[in-house]
Order: C-alpha cells, then structure tokens, then sequence
C-alpha cells in the first residue's frame, strides 16, 4: 500500500490531535508506578508486546532516571522490532518531552517529528514517575509511531493487510489496458503505412487516413484511461475517508471519456464534410451535446463536491472547540 506522504500524515494528525492524545496518556497510566523500574528488560518487552496487541502503533519504551539519563535499553514494540535496542546510558535532559515532563504531573506528548531511530514521524509520551516519598523516581517515555496510529484511528490498520491484493488486481487491468493500446498503436502503424503505399501508388483512399486518427485516438483514451488507474489505485496513496480523494479519481476517469468522446465527434464532423453524409453531422452534434452534458455535471459535481468537503471538515473542527475539555 503507498504509504501516506509527511503532510498527509500531519493533515490527519492534526484532525486527530485531541483524540491522540487522550488515548496516549490513558495508556501512560498502564505504567504509571515506580516498580517498572525493577523490572528486567525480558520482564519490560513481555508487557509491551502485551499492550502492543491492542495498541499496534507504540514502537519504544524507555526509561530515564530524575536526571534525564536512560538506563535501559530501548524495548521495541511487537511491530517494531527491527530498530536499535541501544540507548542506554544517553543523556536526554535537553530533549523537550524531558524538559516538559518535569514541568508537569501529567502526561506530557509532544509534537510530531522526524524520529532519529526509525526515520519516520513519531510522538514521544512521556511521564514523571513519584516514590513512595512523593519524589521523582524517574521518567518512562514511549514512542508512537505516528503513521500507525493513524491507521489504528481511521480503521486502515485492517484495509492495508488486503491492499497489496487489490493492487495485484488493478496491476493486471492496467497491464491488459496497456497491452490494448500497443495493439491498437501498432494497428495505427499498419494503417499509416497503407497510407503511404496508397499514396505512392496513385491509389489514395480517403478511409484509410480516418482510420488511422481512430485508431490512435481509442489508442490515447486506453492508455490514459490505464495510466490513471494505475496512479490512482497503485501508486498514489489515497485516503478514503476524504471525498476530495474520490473527486479526485471520478474527474480523472470522467476527463479521459470526455477527450476519447470529443475526439470521436471532431472525425465524424470531418468525415461528414468530405462525404457529405447527414447523419454523421447528427451524431457528431449528439456527442458534442453529450460532451456538454458530461463538462457541465462534471463541473457541478467538482463545486458541490469541494463545498461539501469544506463543510465536513469545518463543523468537526467546530464541535472539538466547543466540547473538547482542552479547551475549556
């Protein structure tokens, strides 16, 4: 599945934001106790990989003592078990999740960014550990992949295990799509050669000319039809809860009748001037009228579908500010 680009992942973030991070400080509270600093790194991984069967997205977990030092190693995720276990022994006193948990008794989660370790967005949660005295012990710190989270969110974590067999299927479609066109381009290249056999001999017919400008144009309308498939459903990302996603895809595959259709209507109105035949004027006005008809719903369905979409993405944002307790 094409994964989603770094300002697709902060678009949804920030759609998601309030959400996010109610779910990782709940999760923060799991380990909120200062014997999970007696327990071994065997002891730490086992209930980790307990926890990351509900919450896929949690890569790293490790602590740090009062001073902002590590001192374990890092313990990966279920998923994310092929980044360094180092770490310990780093000083991570300047970090900002460090610098704002000892600021705060609450769960603290940053921001997104660039992950040293994984090289890819990430949140790191982290929070202040007491003794039994009332002082700080330490500090646990985790840290959440940010593009599995949104999966987790948005339901996709489930969709991306069958993608990879949609993917083989439009695959093959565009193959056979693009197989068509060579066909029909190379049945273009014969007829383009009798072209100028006929014209070499004296014995110029005027159907072969047309007949080569139909060829190419189901040629044009086939391979671009194939080329958006394959864009749209192989090789871009698309986010399915985002209607601008599936405009997207119906304006392109909408655009690719419309210019094979002109194309049609433009050699009947030449084929009916050099023949003279009415009834190819007719059908020529009847497909120019039909490519009207598809510009104009095509048109209307871009502007509902844009206003739509505005409309949907306002009132959330709306409803968080009213209701959300953050921002009471």
């Amino acid at each position: 599945m094409p994964k989603m680009s770094h300002i697709n992942v902060l678009e949804k973030y920030d759609e998601h934001h309030d959400a996010i991070h109610h779910l990782l400080a709940s999760i923060l509270g799991c380990f909120h106790h200062e014997r999970i600093f007696d327990q071994s790194p065997k002891d730490l991984s086992r209930f980790l990989n307990s926890l990351s069967r509900y919450y896929p997205f949690i890569s790293i977990l490790y602590l740090l003592d009062k001073n902002g030092k590590q001192i374990c190693k890092n313990i990966p995720g279920k998923k994310f078990q092929g980044v360094s276990k180092k770490g310990e022994g780093i000083d991570r006193s300047k970090r900002p999740y460090f610098l704002s948990a000892t600021k705060s008794d609450c769960p603290v989660i940053t921001g997104p960014y660039l992950s040293s370790i994984g090289r890819r967005l990430c949140l790191s949660a982290s929070i202040k550990i007491y003794d039994e005295n009332g002082d700080t012990f330490g500090y646990l710190v985790l840290d959440i992949d940010l593009d599995a989270t949104l999966n987790f969110f948005t339901g996709e974590d489930k969709r991306i295990y069958f993608e990879p067999y949609f993917k083989v299927v439009y695959t093959l479609i565009v193959i056979g799509l693009f197989i068509f066109s060579f066909i029909l381009l190379y049945s273009a290249g014969i007829k383009a050669i009798n072209v100028f056999t006929a014209m070499i001999r004296d014995d110029n017919e005027i159907e072969i000319p047309f007949q080569v400008v139909v060829y190419l144009t189901l040629a044009l309308a086939i391979f671009d039809l194939g080329k958006t498939i394959l864009e749209e459903e192989v090789l871009l990302y698309k986010d399915l809860s985002q209607h601008s996603s599936t405009r997207r895809t119906i304006t392109r595959f909408i655009a690719a009748i419309i210019i094979a259709v002109s194309f049609e209507a433009l050699m009947m109105v030449f084929k009916a001037a050099l023949y003279h035949k009415e009834y190819d004027v007719l059908a020529a006005v009847w497909m120019i009228l039909a490519v009207s008809a598809l510009l104009t719903s095509l048109a209307v369905y871009g502007y509902l579908g844009s206003k739509t979409e505005t409309l949907l993405m306002q009132l959330p944002k709306s409803d968080k500010k009213e209701k959300t307790p953050l921002n009471k």
